[in-house]
């Protein structure tokens, strides 16, 4: 009996990539301009894996011995989204990005959300930070009742609403109604619920955030591990970025810290089958908001649980940290970044000091675990398995 932990850095990109122009990326490296920042980190369980020693890496120390195997990824999908990167790691590469609406919704969407919710109103419509848009329009919603629709750089339509406002059950309601809209030429790849509580001047975001995803285009890893007995225990947003499709069981997290607690949990629960989690803190309050400090003070903070998930390990386990795109808070944009994810590997009966290389695309990650559990499987990819036996 053995497992896969797969561990997702959310947004600790380690550099751009070839393509990064057309993106507005040039310049990103959201690894080693955080260093650029903080100066050093105390990461030694990430340096002694590898981290430092991955291609195109400068800021941590490189390791002479390294306990882990380690390596760098290219994103083959268009775009650098949430849902495009974890989709690609479970082996669904997007030949187009998904829709981004950088001008806010149409009227024609706008219209049809107003006429299918019942509201009379919305507010906003723009391209926005989540923190400041309800600083900016909180109180007017509260007067109102208007629920606030904003977007970002990703593909998403997000609905912000002040709890005692218009209540949880609601805002999910609108949510369901906007993801049934959402579709075809109109298709985003997340709707998310964004309730928050408090008052003028004290506005804050809740844990009650849900996101309502778009079904993956083709088969993915987690569907073939189902599909063959095996359990796929999802943490924090990975259940609503795949859309349930191939998930066994599911927990929802409220910081990063929660998410490590939550994935040694399963690794006490689950006895064969993957563990997929994603600590979303290192990009949803940190790269967002251009907090490079806040950001590697949180790297530091998961370099100090690596242990115990070293602990939790059997010997025939296998752990996966990587990233699924970048989001350097050292640039003047709040956006996500298109650039190498790093791929680090650790396993008490796997080779260790491996260099993986550049990988060809994400999917060479699912299509790994994958050949880890002998499961023939069609998505793209190479996997690296027999590099670490």
């Amino acid at each position: 009996m053995k497992r896969a932990i797969l561990v997702i850095l959310d947004s600790l990109g380690v550099g751009e990539l070839p393509d990064a122009k057309e993106y507005g990326d040039v310049g990103s490296h959201t690894l080693d301009n955080i260093y650029k920042v903080c100066g050093k980190l105390n990461i030694n369980n990430l340096e002694n894996l590898g981290i430092g020693n991955i291609e195109g890496v400068n800021g941590p120390n490189k390791s002479n011995a390294p306990k882990g195997s380690y390596g760098r990824a290219m994103e083959l999908s268009k775009g650098k989204d949430t849902v495009t990167g974890h989709w690609e790691i479970g082996g669904v590469i997007l030949d187009k990005p998904l829709n981004t609406y950088p001008e806010g919704f149409s009227e024609e969407i706008i219209n049809e959300f107003l006429q299918k919710t019942n509201q009379k109103g919305i507010l906003g419509n723009v391209v926005a930070s989540g923190t400041e848009i309800i600083k900016e329009l909180g109180a007017e919603h509260v007067k109102t009742g208007y629920p606030i629709i904003y977007t970002s750089a990703d593909s998403v339509f997000q609905i912000a609403a002040h709890e005692e406002i218009i209540s949880i059950e609601e805002l999910y309601k609108m949510c369901e109604i906007a993801r049934e809209m959402l579709v075809g030429d109109k298709a985003v790849g997340r709707v998310i619920a964004r309730p928050f509580t408090g008052e003028e001047g004290n506005f804050t975001r809740t844990s009650n955030r849900r996101d309502y995803a778009l079904n993956p285009f083709s088969k993915t890893m987690l569907e073939y591990l189902k599909e063959n007995g095996m359990e796929v225990a999802a943490v924090g947003k990975i259940e609503d970025i795949y859309n349930k499709k191939g998930v066994t069981k599911a927990v929802h997290t409220k910081n990063n810290m929660d998410g490590v607690d939550k994935t040694l949990e399963y690794m006490k629960e689950v006895e064969e089958g993957l563990i997929f989690t994603n600590l979303v803190d290192f990009d949803m309050l940190y790269g967002h908001r251009n907090d490079a400090k806040g950001y590697g003070k949180a790297i530091e903070d998961f370099d100090g649980r690596l242990q115990e998930i070293y602990n939790n390990m059997s010997d025939d386990d296998m752990l996966i940290i990587a990233a699924d795109h970048g989001c350097d808070p050292t640039t003047d944009s709040t956006d996500h970044s298109r650039e190498y994810i790093p791929i680090l590997v650790y396993g008490k009966k796997l080779k260790n000091g491996v260099e993986l290389g550049t990988r060809k695309g994400f999917t060479d990650i699912g299509k790994t675990i994958l050949d880890f559990f002998n499961i023939d499987n069609e998505i793209v990819g190479e996997s690296f398995l027999d590099k670490l036996k």
